[in-house]
């Protein structure tokens, strides 16, 4: 069994990558600039926004260095967590899949701050007055591979039946 490590998972780091850019088409190509356009009224609208930030536009104000930062960023954090896949087993999925995920988002994101100068993003959910910033595919991508990292980190990688 030697050898068969995670690295097929990048496939599903690839169907990230291609759902991320091919949302991001359809909504560059459909919305207007801060448009908005209410999906489930009181919870979400698609709306346009441009991040030249990180999460949560973090240092979006500044004059353009981190751009180069959050490149580097992405493709150092991809290649550490391929060089953990090919050490993964190939069945681990509880390590591989939030793997997968973060690494799909992170290079979904980093096409557009290489092609575009920042990130395109239109999820927006909200309630009454409470706007939660403007995410995309990549970015959902990346928060649910971290939060799965967590908490298949806190069971100890056990499967549900063995005891503990």
């Amino acid at each position: 069994m030697a050898g068969r490590n995670a690295l097929p998972w990048l496939l599903l780091s690839l169907l990230v990558i291609v759902l991320d850019q091919w949302t991001k088409y359809i909504v560059l190509g459909a919305l207007d600039h801060l448009q908005r356009v209410e999906v489930i009224p009181g919870f979400l609208n698609w709306t346009l926004a441009f991040n030249t930030g990180a999460a949560f536009s973090f240092l979006a104000d500044e004059s353009g260095w981190q751009r180069w930062l959050f490149t580097s960023l992405a493709i150092g954090v991809s290649a550490v967590l391929v060089v953990w896949l090919g050490r993964t087993p190939r069945g681990d999925w509880r390590t591989a899949l939030p793997l997968a995920l973060i690494v799909g988002g992170a290079l979904g994101n980093l096409i557009d701050r290489l092609r575009l100068g920042h990130v395109t993003d239109f999820i927006q959910v909200y309630h009454g007055d409470w706007y939660f910033p403007a995410f995309n595919i990549a970015d959902s991508a990346i928060s649910v591979g971290a939060v799965a990292l967590i908490v298949f980190g806190f069971v100890g990688g056990k499967a549900v039946g063995d005891g503990g």
